[in-house]
């Protein structure tokens, strides 16, 4: 895991972007919390963990081998059809990635919490981590 800041400026506008999802429910700040908020949208919901990256543009798996620690900290939480674990990454430029934490590996999502097509149009597949 690299040590970054905490989020303190990416947490607001994170915020921001999940209320166009659903009721943001924002969780108390402690070393040992699991996840920043949830996200409480009609059909599913998402436990959400904000992280600031240096390198926004890297591939996947390097992202996946970088934020680990993180990975590991949201598959804690319990798994359900309905609810997703989901780490979103800030760069120092404001951009975002968003990634769906599977059990085995890490899926890109867009803001709305779909799958990102690939090249030929399907959905991305896991990186495996």
């Amino acid at each position: 895991m690299i040590r970054t800041a905490r989020p303190h400026r990416a947490l607001p506008e994170a915020i921001a972007i999940a209320r166009e999802r659903g009721k943001v429910q924002v969780s108390i700040r402690c070393p040992e919390a699991r996840y920043h908020f949830t996200i409480d949208a009609t059909t599913t919901g998402a436990f959400v963990r904000v992280r600031f990256s240096p390198r926004i543009l890297a591939e996947a798996a390097d992202i996946a081998f970088a934020f680990r620690g993180e990975i590991v900290r949201l598959r804690a939480i319990m798994r359900d059809v309905a609810l997703t674990r989901e780490l979103w990454l800030r760069s120092k430029h404001g951009t975002w990635r968003f990634f769906r934490v599977t059990a085995d590996g890490i899926v890109e999502i867009d803001r709305s919490g779909r799958d990102l097509p690939d090249a030929e149009g399907t959905g991305s597949g896991p990186v495996r981590v």
